[in-house]
């Protein structure tokens, strides 16, 4: 059949029909055309009194009813054509925003779309609408790099990847010191500036000075598991460790497969690559076996002390496979939960739905953390990045347990 006779519902075969309108319904959206999802339904329930295979019959309706404005006539019929399109040449990949992208051109930063020269003066009047297509289409390469597996990424990816962390921004929640500060209008009363301030005045208190509690971000810790087993996600997540580095003060890192080692000093170089040359070359270990138990053992008892005060947060990142000590390891998760203010365990394998909490090592862990987190993909990052900004706002409950 040819390409321009072919419906929606041809272009649909295997039912997803209501999923693509949904996505469409998104793409509109991103385009400036409002359209709500009471809106969607409408279109859903009009199915019942058209032909869906007829794609005139599809577009006029949907056209009626998810468009209310003269000026958004261009940018469906637009949006329309390139989006079903798509679909019947099921060459696309779904993106968060509901446009598509063609996956044999998945790592190009913009696809262009050229009008036919036979193409009438309405349709010329939509080449205005182009740039805004293009922009659409540039960020839906990237929402879908954002929601792919780390493990799934091919060399080239790797590289956007690597940029898109860059440019991440990382806040970490602030902490009430002791100290004070000068204030305008503060918490704590300055008496002896009071004091000084009022001599003018012959001693009365005229003019009251203010002090509040100075405050100051909490150092982060971050130890990540390198083993054999973590292969295909350390690499990836040494880019996230500098990036999380450069991006906040006061960060130490550590990595570890059967021992620990402190690479905080590699990740001050300026140039990322440099960076992580020097780390691997420092590692011994690298996709060797896993001691849990006596890593953490060796970070509690030599670097506990220098790194954890202040209220410090600590990141670990590992999926739980342990060849060591199992006992010892939920005797240091405890002495590291109490020793710090936040204890959180990124899991690659915890993004995938079908995951459970089985091995030995994440069994024994699960009762000393505190948050229990994803970290397979960008939008995992991104909200390990949200729960930094705001930890005060999700205290977890804390069980008390006694070292042994």
């Amino acid at each position: 059949m040819p390409l321009e006779n072919q419906s929606p519902a041809t272009a649909n075969e295997h039912g997803h029909l209501l999923r693509n309108m949904v996505l469409f319904g998104r793409m509109l959206r991103a385009l400036g055309v409002p359209v709500r999802p009471t809106q969607i339904l409408d279109l859903v329930e009009a199915l019942a009194y058209i032909t869906v295979r007829s794609r005139e019959d599809f577009k006029n309706t949907a056209c009626t009813i998810l468009v209310s404005k003269f000026e958004h006539l261009p940018l469906f019929d637009r949006a329309f054509d390139l989006f079903w399109q798509a679909r019947a040449e099921n060459e696309l990949l779904e993106i968060d925003l509901g446009a598509l992208l063609p996956s044999r051109a998945k790592h190009e930063k913009k696809v262009e779309v050229i009008p036919n020269k036979g193409s009438s003066d309405h349709e010329s009047n939509r080449e205005a609408d182009e740039p805004l297509i293009d922009t659409i289409y540039t960020y839906s390469a990237k929402e879908v790099l954002r929601r792919k597996d780390f493990a799934d990424l091919t060399p080239e990816e790797l590289d956007e990847i690597k940029l898109m962390m860059q440019k991440m921004e990382w806040r970490l929640e602030q902490r009430r010191t002791r100290r004070t500060v000068r204030t305008s209008r503060g918490t704590y009363l300055d008496l002896r500036r009071s004091f000084r301030h009022n001599l003018r005045y012959g001693g009365e208190p005229l003019q009251l000075t203010w002090r509040q509690r100075k405050l100051k971000r909490r150092p982060l810790v971050v130890i990540a598991d390198i083993s054999g087993s973590m292969e295909r996600y350390s690499r990836v997540l040494l880019k996230f460790i500098y990036s999380i580095s450069n991006g906040l003060e006061n960060v130490e890192a550590f990595v570890f497969g059967t021992r620990l080692t402190r690479i905080t000093r590699y990740l001050r170089e300026k140039n990322i690559d440099v960076a992580l040359d020097q780390v691997t070359a420092s590692i011994h270990d690298w996709a060797g076996g896993t001691r849990i138990g006596d890593a953490l053992k060796m970070f509690n008892y030599d670097w506990g002390r220098r790194v954890l005060g202040q209220g410090a947060i600590v990141l670990i990142i590992s999926d739980g496979w342990d060849r060591g000590d199992i006992d010892l390891l939920g005797r240091e998760m405890n002495r590291l939960q109490l020793s710090s203010q936040r204890l959180i365990w990124l899991n690659p394998l915890l993004g995938s739905e079908n995951y459970e909490p089985l091995t030995r090592g994440i069994q024994a862990a699960l009762p000393y953390i505190d948050d229990f987190l994803p970290v397979h993909n960008l939008v995992s990052l991104e909200q390990l990045g949200h729960l930094l900004e705001r930890l005060g706002e999700h205290k977890p409950s804390r069980r008390h347990h006694v070292t042994g």
